[in-house]
């Protein structure tokens, strides 16, 4: 039966044939594009919009949060902090940033001090050109929670950032009263991974050391090709979410650095193979989208950890926090409140 339903999950994504197709095509649109460019006189400026897109200060989040930055690692890490209480850190995933959060801050922040920062590679944080293992950006995270005064925290992490937050509990065990894994998986823990690997074809193109040449300029294109690919609710981005995530991947060498986390699967994979060895102690939340990981997270996180409870997003695909954010939040504040 959970062979019959992973199998649907990711023949749901496989029939999405016209949207592979259309990104083909796009990536041959993005190298005539390329090739335009050179021969076009060096006078020539950008398309207003991605130059605009590109300069736009960032979003603001809710009135009692702030924007900050700090040094970890030798890079500089954008973040914003709001709340009072025991630390919350929210960590994004790819597609989004810090920003992705923002309709639970309010309500978040009547509970807890939290802190939702850019990884590296997107938005105001910096953009390296290596450190893009899962392992390395969970230190970049404990870095900052220790600069900020904080021995104990909780933990939420979304897709890319569901990986960083299982690297953060496996290396901080101690440091982590709960953590809440959402709609993805990690590489190398099979059987799942291998399975998800073979069906989700953005995996290799992403990690493809190409792909942020082809797609920079063009990621509204991009992203907004993309999203549906893993979603399930039609728009469930407001215009301001639109605009800013699509802002945070312009930046200067966004996609590119963003793109590397993909690159670092195999890497990661090799790490979390000897992470899983010592299994996680601390409450686990294993929080899938209907329509995706719903399918398959509960069992794939009882492989590394032994505490795991489960909350199915009714509804909704991989942009779970958009999809459906009332269950979400009231999932969230149900697994992190209860004593």
């Amino acid at each position: 039966m959970k062979t019959n339903l992973l199998n649907n999950t990711f023949l749901h994504f496989k029939s999405k044939t016209s949207l592979i197709l259309a990104l083909g095509l796009l990536i041959l649109t993005f190298i005539s594009c390329n090739k335009k460019a050179e021969e076009t006189p060096a006078t020539e400026t950008k398309p207003a919009e991605t130059t605009e897109t590109a300069q736009a200060a960032p979003a603001n989040p809710p009135a009692n949060f702030k924007h900050e930055t700090a040094t970890v690692n030798g890079i500089k890490i954008h973040y914003v902090i709001g709340g009072k209480g025991d630390p919350l850190v929210l960590v994004h995933g790819f597609g989004q940033n810090w920003y992705m959060w923002n309709r639970l801050l309010p309500e978040l922040s009547k509970h807890f001090t939290v802190i939702a920062p850019d990884l590296r590679g997107v938005g105001e944080s910096d953009k390296p050109e290596s450190g893009y293992d899962k392992k390395t950006m969970a230190s970049d995270i404990h870095e900052l929670v220790n600069q900020l005064g904080y021995k104990k925290i909780n933990l939420a992490g979304h897709d890319i950032g569901l990986m960083v937050a299982y690297a953060y509990a496996a290396q901080y065990g101690d440091s982590v009263n709960k953590v809440a894994l959402m709609d993805a998986l990690l590489p190398g823990v099979e059987p799942v991974w291998s399975s998800v690997k073979a069906s989700a074809w953005w995996f290799g193109f992403f990690g493809w050391p190409a792909s942020g040449d082809i797609v920079k300029g063009k990621e509204k294109e991009f992203l907004t090709n993309f999203w549906p690919v893993v979603g399930h609710v039609k728009d469930p981005f407001t215009p301001e979410e639109t605009t800013e995530f699509i802002r945070a991947y312009a930046v200067e060498g966004g996609t590119t650095a963003a793109f590397k986390w993909f690159g670092a699967f195999d890497q990661d994979g090799k790490d979390n193979v000897i992470f899983m060895k010592k299994k996680l102690k601390m409450p686990l939340l294993a929080m899938g989208g209907e329509y995706f990981a719903a399918a398959f997270l509960k069992d794939h996180s009882k492989l590394v950890a032994e505490n795991v409870s489960e909350s199915k997003i009714a509804g909704s695909g991989h942009w779970l926090v958009q999809e459906n954010t009332a269950q979400v939040q009231k999932d969230l504040l149900a697994f992190f409140l209860a004593k």
